[in-house]
């Protein structure tokens, strides 16, 4: 089968960021392009010197008298939140766009647990951090869209790995996702934790979703709760979805975007 490529090279402040970019102007997805970091960028010092990051975005078109079944990525299940797409924040239109639409159970490489925890030892010990990564299967955040292993990193003093609002341990999560996707040679859906961290936070959000929806229940006004990046968010709306008396929706933008609990009408 022949194939035509068209290649478009991005800048942005972070890779992440040109990536996003990339996949909205190509109109693909993520398993359909091939990914260059020509250059990481660089934040420099007290805001000088920085320099963006460049990527180069190679999009795989195949052409056959042969219909070819392909699994575009997007979330296995969509948000409650609405939102215009040109008001979302890159980092949410890359969660879209990340994961693959399952139409039959998907089998991991067999080997994707052992090359994911190498990875992210190897990342960890570029960084200069002394830990240890353990594959773990019991606990996994995020209900029905579990994937099939986490890796938790155990160690001392860890905090700065998970960062402000998790923001830290969510961008090493997908550094580490993008590497064992080409090592692979197939989408591997796993989670990056800090010595349970996702896990404790998960059950924290779902016990104050309870406890306010039973006080909007009661006094019949809304409850707005602080900002959340986008997982931790859906995090709260799948909690309440099912809520016979409230229900919630998201207001606000980019990091000050939030879950507010209502009255259902």
């Amino acid at each position: 089968m022949d194939a035509q490529s068209k290649s478009i090279e991005i800048k942005a402040a972070t890779v992440k960021a040109a990536i996003t970019e990339g996949l909205a102007r190509l109109g693909a997805s993520f398993d359909q392009v091939h990914i260059e970091v020509l250059e990481e960028g660089s934040r420099g010092l007290l805001g000088l010197g920085a320099r963006d990051a460049v990527v180069r975005l190679t999009l795989q078109v195949p052409t056959s008298v042969e219909p070819e079944v392909t699994a575009p990525f997007q979330e296995s299940a969509p948000l409650v939140e609405t939102e215009a797409p040109a008001e979302a924040p890159v980092e949410a239109e890359f969660e879209r766009t990340e994961l693959p639409k399952e139409t039959e159970p998907v089998r991991p490489h067999p080997q994707a647990d052992v090359v994911a925890r190498e990875v992210l030892q190897e990342l960890l010990s570029l960084m200069g951090i002394r830990a240890t990564v353990r594959i773990r299967r019991d606990e996994t955040p995020d209900g029905s869209d579990a994937p099939p292993f986490m890796l938790d990193v155990l160690g001392n003093d860890l905090g700065i790995l998970i960062g402000r609002r998790g923001q830290t341990l969510h961008d090493l999560q997908f550094m580490t996702r993008l590497i064992v996707n080409r090592e692979v040679g197939e989408w591997v859906k796993l989670v990056v934790d800090v010595e349970k961290y996702k896990v404790r936070r998960e059950k924290s959000l779902q016990q104050l979703a309870n406890r306010l929806a039973e006080r909007v229940a009661l006094t019949q006004q809304p409850i707005a709760l602080e900002p959340m990046p986008p997982h931790e968010r859906r995090i709260v709306h799948v909690t309440l979805r099912d809520h016979p008396i409230v229900t919630t929706e998201s207001v606000g933008k980019g990091e000050r975007r939030k879950v507010t609990i209502v009255p259902r009408r």
